[in-house]
Formats: C-alpha cells, sequence, structure tokens
C-alpha cells in the first residue's frame, strides 16, 4: 500500500524522523513486563511513532486515529496492532468506558486541535496519568511557563493544578512531511499529588478563564466583568494582572468570588 497522503484538514503533518520518534517513545514511562500499563497514541499517521511504542514490553499500546486511510494503512503494515485500533474522534472517547483502569496518552497531537486535546485531559484527570505530546512550539511553552510569564494563560493555570509539566526538546520543521511553519516541541505532563483544589472546581474554572479575558487590565476588572462589583468588595489581588498569581492564588481567589458574588 502507498503512503498516506498528509490531509490538512486534519492538520496532519507526519514525523519521518526515527531518531525523533525512538526519543518520543522513551519518554514516556511504563509499567513492567509482567504488567504492562495501558498506552492510547492518539493520530498515529503511517505508524512512524506506533512501531517504537509495539516495541516495548511494558505497555500494551492502542490506537486512535480519524483518518480512513491511515487506518487502511497501519492495519496493512502493523497487523498485530489492528485489533487495538480504533478509527474514531479521539476528543469523543469515552476514556472511561475504554479504560476503566485508566490510561497513559501519547502522539504527535494535530496542531489545530491540541489546546482540546488538553482539554479532555484534564476532563479525563483521574484516568489519566501521564502524557506525552508533540505539539507547536508556541503551545507547549504557554503550557510551561511559571506565573510571572508573558506566555503563562488559562491552560498553564488549568494543566499546572493538577499536572507536573516538562519541557523536553524542540523539534525542527525539516522532520516532519509536509513541513509545518512553526517548530515543535514535546512536553511530558504527570499527575500530580493534589486530589483536590480545596475550592468549586468549576467556578474555579470560570475565575480563571474570567481573569485572563482581558489580559492588560487588573484582575478587578476581569472579574467585575464577569461576576459583577462584589458589593464594592476587594481582594487583595485585584490590584495585579492574572499572569501574577498561581494556582494557589487563583484557588484562593475563587473561594473569595464564592464567598462574596
Amino acid at each position: 500500500m502507498s503512503d498516506v497522503r498528509p490531509k490538512k484538514s486534519l492538520g496532519q503533518h507526519f514525523l519521518v524522523d526515527l531518531n525523533i520518534a525512538r526519543k518520543i517513545c522513551n519518554s514516556l514511562s511504563g509499567g513492567t513486563a509482567d504488567n504492562p500499563c495501558d498506552v492510547l497514541e492518539v493520530g498515529c499517521g503511517m505508524g512512524v511513532l506506533t512501531q517504537f511504542l509495539l516495541g516495548r514490553d511494558d505497555i500494551t499500546t492502542y490506537g486512535a486515529e480519524i483518518d480512513s486511510e491511515s487506518i487502511a494503512y497501519l492495519q496493512a503494515h502493523y497487523p498485530e496492532f489492528a485489533p487495538r485500533l480504533r478509527e474514531c474522534d479521539f476528543l469523543k472517547c469515552n476514556l472511561g468506558a475504554d479504560f476503566a483502569a485508566g490510561v497513559k496518552i501519547i502522539g504527535n497531537f494535530p496542531y489545530n486541535i491540541s489546546s482540546q486535546i488538553f482539554f479532555k485531559i484534564l476532563e479525563n484527570r483521574n484516568l489519566v496519568p501521564e502524557c506525552v505530546g508533540m505539539i507547536q512550539k508556541e503551545v507547549a511553552v504557554r503550557i510551561a511557563e511559571p506565573p510571572g510569564s508573558r506566555e503563562y494563560g488559562i491552560l498553564s493555570v488549568l494543566l499546572q493544578a493538577w499536572y507536573d509539566i516538562e519541557y523536553l526538546f524542540t523539534v525542527n520543521e525539516s522532520v516532519f512531511n509536509p513541513p509545518p511553519k512553526v517548530k515543535s516541541a514535546v512536553i511530558r505532563l504527570r499527575r500530580n499529588m493534589v486530589s483536590s483544589l480545596d475550592c468549586d472546581e468549576e467556578l474555579f474554572v470560570r475565575v480563571v478563564k474570567a481573569s485572563f479575558s482581558q489580559r492588560r487590565k487588573m484582575i478587578r476588572n476581569s472579574l467585575r466583568s464577569v461576576f459583577g462589583s462584589f458589593g464594592g468588595r476587594e481582594h487583595e489581588f485585584f490590584s495585579r494582572r492574572a499572569e501574577q498569581l498561581s494556582v494557589a492564588d487563583f484557588a484562593e481567589l475563587t473561594r473569595w468570588v464564592a464567598e462574596n458574588r
């Protein structure tokens, strides 16, 4: 079977560098040969990363691939993988039904849905202990940046609340077909020990999103535009900007908003 044609509509940029694929594979922790852990590769493409995952005896690799042409290619070239390969949209997968004991996520994520993939992981954070993903460098930097950085934003706060995040390495455009117009990067997320943020977690998300809705303004203005005037009451963080607050600060601010709105 001939190679798969990359489809712009699916944001496909196929990795062709075997050394990079091996490095991504080796960045994911596994179980043991006697007790392998389940791993789901998102967007298998032509199996450049898949082949290295299948070579590990400490993991059991599953695949989620939306492109029927890629599915046919993978079934032809990796027949042992076919029973665990699903033609589906990862964003619509029911991870709890498919992987009740949990699953690690890995992949060369399509740039156009990378943020949505991470929001999906957040929704399933108690099922996903680890994720290794290659994404647009700009997004990777944003996710991994600490408070105080200009790149620090909504996704940074929400992911860092539940995961320890490492920026692993940068990937040049030349290792893809077709080459993207931007550099890529590989990051690793590992579930931290936080079981609760000690606040209303749905409100926490609303407070974080509201705080960053007007990045150049102080938090006072951003929150009041969403939650009202708080009866004229003020929190000490009101004179700061959103990028200056840590996860713990946002949790404290959420508790205050819950009491004063």
